[in-house]
């Protein structure tokens, strides 16, 4: 298991946020939950790497962000982060 954590940003009521936590949540990697909705800062975060749009989910890896990404995505990002 790596010692990078996955920054997963959400907001209730988010089918594709529900669909990504489920592989998240079995992958033993240090994932960092943010609601969106209680954190104006969060908010922001996702806004500035997503043309300034709150689009969820948005996962940062390190220094890179992704927008709506796969699990597959974010599991290439953690073992590249991990080198």
């Amino acid at each position: 298991m790596s010692d990078v954590e996955v920054e997963f940003y959400w907001r209730p009521g988010c089918g594709f946020c529900a669909a990504l936590e489920r592989p998240l949540s079995k992958s033993g990697f240090k994932v960092k939950r943010v609601n969106i909705w209680e954190d104006p800062d969060a908010a922001a975060r996702v806004r500035s790497v997503a043309d300034g749009n709150e689009v969820v989910p948005t996962v940062f890896v390190g220094s890179t962000a992704m927008v709506n990404p796969s699990f597959g995505e974010i599991e290439a990002a953690v073992k590249a982060a991990s080198v």
